[in-house]
């Protein structure tokens, strides 16, 4: 029996009955095995240690008022893992043993699913890495994909309340051609510096702007970025920027409420001219922003303290469909059990 206080769970890994794994060798993957160590044995040589072969996924289970589990558009992070692996010379893992994978860590961990209306939700990390030593800068012959699951609450303490960002002009989370748009842990080292920065002067997170002229907003660094201009949506077009499902979800939920969607460069100065602010991603859904300093000139764009309301709307339809609450006109939740 787990003894958890679903309530008040953090952001951070809970050790769970297991995880899954599958094995890349010989030109071919094997079969989906079950393990319940939490470590993984690789040579020292490794290329997922030393070239950055290595990328992941994070979706969420979510348990709903009746009692079903819930898994949230997880063909579109199958195809996102397969459009990383495939940018940086890793296989692709078959759709049907993605979903093996998927489907049985989240049953063999089914105590650690969070109740419904406690805000939580089992959080499922994939996870593909090169074990094959290498010495010469090139791709290895031997993978590893395993998945993991823990229980979490919200990615920001606070839950769905303004946050302050600030703008970083003295660092890039990703080259314009680079390896922004696939989902790699060498984009998030980028980040590391500038974001415990910004934390140490009082901001949840910060905001790129593009690489090459810096006039334009590029991506959080957890997160996309998405404004409310009048009736309209509006989110960065950017080669460097991921192809969040989030963003994907709360465009078609826009469209679906009457919205203009535009999928844009956004000048910086136009923030002054969005109406609602915020980051959106799998681990936080929506973060309201209610200020953006800039680090560099010091000027403020300022919303208002609550969520927006176009905002709230979103995140209710979004939580309201992945917890079984809202009719999926959309198809985008599979019940496992």
């Amino acid at each position: 029996m787990v003894n958890l206080d679903w309530s008040k769970l953090p952001f951070g890994y809970i050790p769970t009955n297991c995880n899954t794994r599958c094995y890349y060798k010989d030109g071919k993957w094997g079969d989906i095995e079950v393990s319940t160590s939490e470590y993984i044995n690789m040579h020292m040589s490794a290329t997922g240690l030393h070239y950055g072969q290595q990328a992941f996924e994070g979706l969420k289970a979510f348990r709903g008022k009746d009692g079903k589990v819930r898994v949230f558009r997880w063909e579109d992070n199958w195809e996102r893992i397969c459009f990383s692996c495939k940018g940086i010379l890793m296989p692709e893992l078959p759709k049907e043993k993605f979903k093996e994978a998927l489907f049985k860590v989240i049953k063999e961990n089914e105590e650690f699913i969070p109740p419904y209306g406690t805000g939580a939700s089992l959080y499922i990390r994939p996870l593909v890495v090169g074990t094959g030593a290498k010495i010469g800068v090139s791709a290895a012959e031997e993978f590893l994909f395993l998945i993991l699951v823990t229980p979490v609450g919200p990615y920001f303490p606070q839950g769905f309340k303004g946050v302050d960002i600030q703008i970083v002009r003295d660092a890039d989370r990703a080259a314009p051609h680079g390896t922004g748009r696939y989902k790699i842990g060498g984009n998030y080292a980028a980040s590391l510096a500038s974001g415990a920065r910004g934390a140490k002067e009082g901001y949840k997170t910060v905001l790129y702007l593009d690489a090459c002229e810096k006039r334009y907003v590029d991506e959080c660094g957890p997160a996309n970025f998405f404004g409310i201009k009048g009736n309209s949506y509006v989110t960065p077009e950017s080669s460097s920027i991921l192809r969040s499902i989030t963003n994907l979800s709360l465009c078609a939920l826009a469209e679906d409420m009457g919205l203009k969607v535009e999928r844009r460069k956004i000048p910086v100065e136009e923030l002054a001219e969005l109406d609602e602010a915020g980051a959106c991603g799998t681990a936080a859904v929506i973060t309201p922003i209610k200020s953006i300093q800039d680090r560099e000139t010091g000027k403020v764009y300022t919303f208002a303290n609550e969520p927006g309301p176009t905002s709230t709307k979103l995140y209710k339809r979004l939580q309201g469909i992945q917890y079984g609450d809202e009719a999926d006109k959309f198809g985008w939740t599979t019940e496992v059990m």
